[in-house]
């Protein structure tokens, strides 16, 4: 299986936390097929909304949680 990663992101009640405000506004930038692509999409993302604070986008790395028996590695 290849190494999935989900960018995805949006306001969050808090920004400490992942707590998302309303799931039905949440931004799906893209599924990526490595890391370096996922993160250059991340970068893009999060600088669009760099000056408000409640806005959150992460890096969701999909391989993880479909097959967590996987060394992390």
């Amino acid at each position: 299986m290849s190494k999935m990663h989900l960018v995805m992101g949006g306001r969050v009640t808090n920004p400490q936390t992942l707590e998302f405000q309303d799931l039905n506004a949440v931004d799906l930038v893209g599924v990526f097929p490595d890391y370096a692509s996922a993160e250059k999409a991340w970068r893009a993302a999060a600088q669009r909304t760099v000056d408000d604070a409640e806005m959150r986008y992460v890096i969701v790395h999909l391989h993880r949680l479909l097959e967590p028996e996987l060394p992390a590695a």
